[in-house]
């Protein structure tokens, strides 16, 4: 690579279930620009490495994105032929399985073998850190029933992996603007101490690693903040210079938009502080950045400082919960709303031993409502004549949770009159803790797929 070049990354994935058609037109816009380029993927959120885990449990292969296939197939072979490096964290809970499973597909697609790398060491939830996540959470941590622990880990190890040659790099959890850092930090040579231009190729990352929010998807808002051809977005490139200042585009001829208002929308996502937004590999200071249009879905954002780096790294420990019972009926015609709200009564009087219950007249009152059920009582019974009662209840027993969905069933006979339509439903609930651990205390590695046929 010519550290002098700009660097193009592109994002094909803001969480894990996105679309999967997003990667085609952002490594065609790579490929015709030319230069060096990688290509990201941001699939986790913060209980998906809680369910992944999970999902090993039954199969131990698992746990890595399920969408893995439908990801990668579509574009792996031009990224293989063309050098457009590929960095993810879809390695989720099973790194090591998702680059094995990479390796396969590339088999199956009759192409060269990949240079995949494993990045590990975010991993904490093993007997080994019990005393370190007892110091950061304190003793009740021990009676959780630990699903997953999971520290924020940064950039350096993606970059030294790139930097050993590696193809294709698959990280659990990193931070999501260190999926862009760790490329930037490979390329440009920077030094791991040079807090402004890792602030700036952390926000780049950061306007990057939802995906097409930054395109105007999330921004979209009919008469008010209009976007065009939102079915076909394109998702989102940023040209990273060699001082970490980058410029937010996104493929010609796809749908969407990028402009100042999209670009400070996601600017500010998710940003507690404006002057100390807190990574594993920089503070990030956006207090005097300036968001400037150079043209056509082409922002430049530039000004942005940096500080040394938090000494701790965070931490989310996803625990067992109990279970999460849900119904739902339907009432319509006259007096709908009237019927609902009984039947709602009904059901809080039959199950009152069991617990509070969340209650939603779903065209009424559901996600303007609140669990202690304030907003539905302050609220006059009105004439709404299509509704949807919606009931939840938590339980540690789920024996005592299913029988939330028999008591919304017994309705369609119980009365009130007119129910239709149930759907019931029980899961396992997740609950999560957070908490700061001691940076030296995480340790990081990557290791090569090993190939064998």
């Amino acid at each position: 690579m010519q550290r002098e070049a700009l660097l193009r990354i592109g994002c094909a994935a803001g969480f894990s279930g996105d679309r999967t058609d997003a990667a085609e037109p952002v490594v065609d816009a790579l490929i015709a620009a030319g230069g060096p380029a990688v290509l990201i993927f941001e699939t986790l959120a913060e209980r998906t490495l809680a369910l992944a885990q999970l999902a090993r449990r039954d199969h131990p292969d698992g746990g890595y994105e399920p969408l893995l296939d439908d990801l990668l197939r579509p574009v792996l072979d031009r990224c293989l032929r063309s050098g457009v490096r590929i960095v993810s964290n879809f390695g989720a809970a099973n790194p090591p399985g998702a680059a094995r499973r990479i390796a396969a597909l590339a088999r199956e697609l009759g192409l060269r073998e990949p240079r995949i790398a494993v990045v590990s060491g975010d991993d904490l939830s093993g007997d080994m850190h019990r005393d370190m996540l007892r110091q950061a959470i304190g003793p009740a941590i021990d009676g959780l029933k630990i699903v997953s622990a999971n520290a924020y880990v940064g950039a350096e190890t993606i970059a030294d992996a790139l930097a050993a040659g590696a193809d294709i790099v698959v990280c659990g959890r990193v931070a999501d603007p260190s999926l862009t850092v760790g490329p930037a930090l490979a390329h440009f040579g920077w030094a791991r101490d040079d807090w402004d231009r890792l602030a700036r190729a952390t926000m780049a990352g950061h306007l990057l690693e939802c995906g097409a929010q930054v395109s105007g998807g999330y921004y979209a808002d009919p008469g008010f903040k209009d976007v065009p051809g939102l079915a076909q977005l394109g998702y989102p490139i940023a040209e990273i210079d060699a001082d970490g200042h980058c410029v937010i585009t996104k493929p010609p001829g796809t749908g969407g938009r990028i402009d100042a208002h999209t670009v400070k929308e996601q600017l500010l996502y998710e940003v507690h502080d404006p002057a100390a937004y807190l990574t594993p590999d920089v503070v990030a200071d956006i207090g005097e950045a300036a968001v400037t249009e150079l043209g056509t879905d082409r922002v430049r954002l530039s000004g942005v400082r940096g500080h040394r780096r938090p000494a701790e790294l965070k931490v989310n420990v996803c625990h067992e919960s109990g279970w999460l019972a849900e119904g739902e009926i339907s009432y319509a015609g006259p007096r709908a709303e009237a019927r609902a709200r009984l039947a709602a009564d009904v059901l809080r009087e039959r199950l009152q031993a069991l617990g509070p219950l969340r209650v939603d007249l779903i065209g009424v009152t559901s996600v303007l409502g609140d669990d202690a059920g304030l907003a539905l009582a302050s609220r006059p019974v009105g004439d709404a004549r299509d509704v949807r009662l919606r009931v939840a209840l938590n339980h540690a027993d789920r024996g005592a949770a299913e029988r939330l969905g028999r008591e919304v069933t017994a309705l369609y006979t119980c009365g009130p009159a007119g129910g239709g339509g149930v759907r019931t439903s029980v899961r396992p609930r997740l609950g999560t803790v957070s908490c700061l651990v001691p940076r030296q205390q995480v340790t990081t590695s990557h290791e090569f797929l090993s190939w064998s046929r």
